[in-house]
């Protein structure tokens, strides 16, 4: 989506540098009602894209989806258009287009700055998130933390370069002038080469995490998937591991001492069970044993969650119905006792 909306954004300035689009009436016309500059879902999307890398568990949520409300930014001069034409035909307004043209006009110039703005401060979001998983984790640099570095330090290029075109084009006696001068192609050919780069690297980038993604399939001994499955159980029920809400792989790998990749060969190959279903299941478990307690009356679903190692609420509600097949709510209304096998 990220480099759809930029692909759109250069397809409208192409299409008006044609001179048949240009001495259409028609064209004119959809091209002032038909809104293809949409640049403030850029930063959102570049800062969701990263944390889906790198939390396999995140999906858009409710309160997610509120970050791209000031895409009706984009949309005020085509619904400017569309309501003048409305008023037209039911004449409720007087057909004299010069004054909602300059303020169409007027309006693209200075939306540019709450983009520039928008872009550049989901950037230094997705630059602290970042800085701050890798100090969570305690991680060099990974090929999926490479990768989001490299994409932050090009849009950091690219707001730098529309910053030094646009504090020029923003003063109303040199925009007309920048235009004639420049056009467009301070700004869209950088954009041009970022939708390439983007597109050729993020699709490296996909095979890449597809091939890492799909384990590779070998033969491990019975004593070795006896004892990996045993100090996993141990893990789990003894130790109590599953209670660590920032418990991942290389965690489990450092308390159990195997190796990550032994530990996703059992997991994936013998127990059919990818690291988060695994460990969720405990949690769910766990939950559903601390929930039916009386001195837990006084915590909240989500407060008794988090006690069995939850860290969001999102995360907890998708494992409780992949485990139980209800609903917390639902588990709440029917109080009904739900054995989970936790044992393999």
């Amino acid at each position: 989506m990220l480099i759809f909306f930029l692909t759109l954004a250069c397809i409208n300035v192409w299409l008006n540098a044609q001179p048949w689009f240009q001495s259409s009436g028609l064209f004119q016309t959809l091209d002032v009602l038909v809104p293809m500059v949409i640049i403030m879902p850029v930063g959102p999307l570049l800062f969701f894209y990263q944390r889906s890398l790198l939390n396999a568990e995140f999906k858009l949520g409710k309160r997610q989806r509120l970050h791209f409300v000031p895409v009706l930014i984009d949309l005020v001069p085509s619904i400017t258009a569309i309501g003048f034409i409305i008023g037209i035909l039911t004449r409720l307004v007087p057909n004299r287009p010069d004054p909602v043209g300059i303020f169409i006009d007027t309006f693209n110039i200075y939306a540019d700055i709450p983009r520039w703005l928008s872009i550049s401060i989901y950037l230094a979001l997705s630059v602290y998130h970042l800085r701050q998983y890798r100090k969570l984790k305690g991680q060099t640099a990974s090929g999926t933390v490479k990768w989001l570095r490299q994409l932050q330090v090009a849009f950091i290029i690219f707001q730098f370069i529309s910053l030094c075109y646009l504090l020029p084009y923003l003063l109303p006696n040199n925009a007309n002038k920048m235009v004639r001068i420049f056009y467009w192609y301070p700004i869209y050919v950088p954009m041009a080469l970022l939708i390439y780069w983007l597109s050729i690297k993020g699709y490296l980038q996909r095979q890449y995490m597809t091939s890492n993604k799909t384990e590779r399939q070998f033969i491990l001994h019975s004593d070795i998937v006896e004892k990996t499955t045993t100090s996993l159980q141990k893990a789990m029920e003894t130790d109590l591991l599953y209670l660590d809400s920032n418990l991942d792989l290389n965690g489990l790998s450092q308390h159990t001492g195997i190796p990550v990749k032994i530990l996703s060969a059992v997991l994936n190959q013998h127990m059919q069970l990818s690291f988060n279903d695994f460990v969720n299941r405990y949690r769910v478990a766990a939950f559903i044993e601390r929930y039916q307690k009386p001195e837990n009356d006084s915590l909240t679903i989500m407060g008794i969650a988090s006690n069995c190692g939850f860290n969001s609420q999102s995360t907890f509600h998708r494992a409780f119905k992949q485990v139980t097949g209800m609903s917390p709510s639902d588990f709440k209304q029917s109080l009904t006792q739900v054995t989970i096998k936790t044992g393999f």
